[in-house]
């Protein structure tokens, strides 16, 4: 007997009357505590859950909770960072800057997030669709330009999640008896199979524990959710470093919303656009040059910036010599060569292929990633499904990753829902192998695409370089042919 009780039942011995309210409060609290605290560890079961809070986990998780067939499973994401603390932040109070991480939305993703409900929260005034899309050859000059109504959406990635979650609150308020649960701030720490019925056991650093019918892996490139299927994942990297920030136009002149990619042997360069004349830079360089810019000062590498939209490799390579040997004279070094360049474009239309120049860059905003390629021998196993980054990863020249990662999503919800009408256990190998029939074939080509592109432009061997250039002048004259591959890009229809 707890000393608790004895307290009561001696009292009850010397006195006629009943406990008093607060003490049988007092036991109450004592009891719960008590037990708590004798608990220990829990293991809780859940139906789906989700590892990854990124833009493919909560949008799984909000389709989930969207669709009418698989609403009442009990479904839980995990996330190691401070997730909801950041995402409320962001919808209560947005920051000044436009953050260095965005993205390139299609059409189809868009319309997916309308058809989950989520695109009613994004922040629109913090968004910028665009029509056009400007390539040229930094070796030869060729170029192809793309026109279309809404080819894309720039937004980003932290107000996609934002939306997400707040999508979620919603849907939870509206369905409080099955409501998803997320576990922010919360790492997985192994994974195992429960022996019993070989279903996940996914052990936390809080030193609970979940099992679970389907484990979804949106955990990106190491994932642990591949791992625990023992999946196989092949690619390469491409010995190139993904430089990006938030850069300001020169507001010198009037541009539509465009977007700005040229190939140069050492990567490719692109400015797309963000409201109010800003710009999101994305540049491809190998490690070497992307350890040269990333010593330089805001202002030097803006005129660096600049220099890389308009002069040749040849100067550009100088140019990097100089910058990381004598970067006290790399401002007036770029001046002079710029201002000799920019006197040849006499005309508005030679004005015109080449972007404005960037007067400069948000402070804080610069960053770096390894570029590289990869792809699951297959998206699914028993108990276990792969979702954007942990099933694929691609050069990021054509702005397709989170647009694939959308794509997966929609595509495995419809595979749930048809598992689930025809009466089939959502976890099982057969129940999902649908979903990866139908995902394989478009990564694969689009990844093939991609990977092809860099590949090409990647040298300036003169015989490339002239089949290159005369190919894509063509291209360029055939309006027909480029309307089909905006389509195939923007997904739209689809």
């Amino acid at each position: 007997m707890g000393i608790g009780s004895c307290f009561i039942l001696q009292s009850a011995a010397k006195s006629p009357t009943k406990p008093d309210t607060q003490t049988i409060t007092m036991f109450r609290r004592y009891l719960a505590t008590a037990a708590k605290s004798a608990a220990g560890p829990t293991i809780e079961a859940a139906d789906i859950v989700i590892i990854g809070g990124g833009p493919a986990g909560l949008s799984l998780a909000s389709a989930v909770k969207t669709s009418p067939v698989l609403k009442d499973l009990k479904c839980t994401l995990v996330e190691g960072g401070r997730l909801v603390e950041s995402l409320e932040k962001f919808h209560q109070s947005p920051p000044e800057f436009i953050d260095k991480r965005v993205v390139s939305i299609t059409p189809a993703s868009m319309d997916f997030f309308k058809q989950i409900g989520s695109w009613d929260y994004v922040k629109k005034e913090r968004t910028e669709t665009y029509d056009n899309i400007h390539t040229y050859d930094g070796v030869s000059g060729a170029k192809m330009e793309f026109d279309s109504p809404e080819l894309a959406t720039m937004i980003e990635n932290i107000n996609i999640q934002s939306s997400l979650y707040q999508r979620i609150k919603h849907l939870n308020n509206e369905n409080p008896e099955t409501p998803l649960t997320i576990l922010d701030n919360t790492k997985v720490v192994d994974i195992t199979e429960d022996p019993q019925n070989e279903w996940p056991v996914l052990k936390l650093d809080n030193g609970n524990s979940i099992r679970t019918r389907l484990l979804v892996g949106c955990d990106g490139y190491n994932s642990p959710a591949r791992k625990f299927a023992k999946i196989e994942s092949r690619g390469w990297a491409y010995n190139r470093w993904g430089n990006v920030a938030t850069c300001k136009y020169k507001d010198n002149e009037f541009r539509f919303p465009t977007g700005w990619q040229r190939f140069l042997p050492t990567g490719t360069l692109a400015f797309l656009p963000l409201p109010n004349n800003w710009c999101s830079l994305v540049w491809a360089v190998p490690p070497e040059i992307s350890a040269i810019v990333g010593k330089l000062s805001d202002e030097q590498f803006t005129y660096m910036l600049n220099a890389a939209a308009k002069l040749t490799p040849d100067e550009l390579s100088y140019l990097y010599e100089i910058a990381d040997k004598e970067p006290e004279n790399l401002i007036e070094e770029i001046k002079w060569r710029l201002g000799i360049f920019n006197k040849t474009l006499t005309t508005v239309e030679q004005k015109e292929d080449f972007p404005l120049e960037i007067d400069y860059i948000v402070p804080n905003s610069r960053a770096k990633f390894p570029l590289k390629l990869s792809n699951a021998d297959s998206y699914v196993e028993e108990r276990v499904a792969l979702v954007g980054d942990a099933a694929h990863t691609t050069n990021p020249l054509a702005g397709q990753g989170l647009n694939m990662g959308q794509a997966d999503v929609k595509s495995l919800v419809e595979t749930l829902e048809r598992s689930r009408k025809r009466g089939l256990d959502i976890g099982t190998k057969i129940a999902l192998e649908p979903y990866w029939a139908e995902r394989a074939i478009p990564n694969h080509v689009m990844l093939g695409i991609v990977d092809k592109i860099h590949k090409i432009y990647s040298t300036d061997f003169a015989p490339i370089v002239w089949a290159r250039s005369f190919g894509v002048n063509v291209l360029n004259s055939l309006p027909f042919v480029k309307d089909f591959m905006v389509g195939e890009i923007s997904h739209k229809g689809k």
